[in-house]
């Protein structure tokens, strides 16, 4: 079985339990308030922002060992620059305040999702970063963009209070073909196993972040 195939079929518990929860299905539905949107939109600045320094700190680390690895970590680095400051653009068109928020601190929820993923590159296994990507993305283009037209329906917000849900809807689903490729050229089973190590963690950690939007 190539090793995409492997690690979405050991998570899919995970993954299950992240698009079962009430605040997801809720929103599908069409229960969403103002405040639930710009709260999610916050905790997306504080948790994207960190995506290129991982990147980066995932880069530095498998240079010798993955040489491979690095043109692809760079196209990564490339494609992420800037995305932090479409969020704060999105939570100005949604009647927010970006300076207060880029001048916040992250939920504790987001902050331990952070952290987890600083200390899983440098201290676990650098390729750890993969099962980030693997949630974050997976979940974009699984929910972002029909998430997007309900809530702007719900609350009648312009176009440009999305581009962020929007762009990586669209965007990701190139990504996730890129990544899958990417990820079947991995051999080493200690490579494997940390992968789908931290995506079932990312998946629970990503999960409490959106469970604990405002209801």
């Amino acid at each position: 079985m190539p090793f995409y195939d492997q690690l979405l079929t050991e998570t899919i518990a995970e993954r299950d339990a992240l698009f079962g929860l009430p605040v997801i299905q809720q929103t599908l539905a069409g229960a969403v308030s103002l405040t639930r949107y710009r709260a999610f939109l916050e905790q997306a600045y504080h948790h994207v922002r960190h995506t290129v320094p991982l990147m980066m700190g995932c880069g530095s680390r498998v240079g010798e060992s993955h040489p491979w690895l690095l043109p692809s970590i760079r196209a990564y680095i490339d494609e992420e620059i800037g995305h932090e400051q479409w969020i704060l653009n999105d939570i100005r068109a949604a009647d927010g305040n970006p300076d207060a928020v880029a001048a916040g601190e992250p939920a504790y929820h987001t902050e331990l999702m952070i952290a987890y993923a600083y200390d899983a590159i440098s201290r676990h296994n650098p390729l750890s970063f993969f099962g980030m990507v693997l949630v974050l993305e997976g979940t974009s283009t699984a929910l972002a963009t029909q998430a997007a037209g309900i809530v702007q329906q719900q609350l009648g917000l312009p176009d440009s209070a999305f581009s962020y849900l929007r762009s990586h809807g669209e965007l990701d689903l190139e990504h996730v073909q890129f990544f899958a490729q990417l990820m079947n050229r991995i051999e080493s089973a200690d490579d494997r196993r940390a992968i789908i190590r931290a995506a079932r963690r990312f998946y629970r950690l990503y999960g409490d972040i959106i469970n604990h939007l405002p209801q």
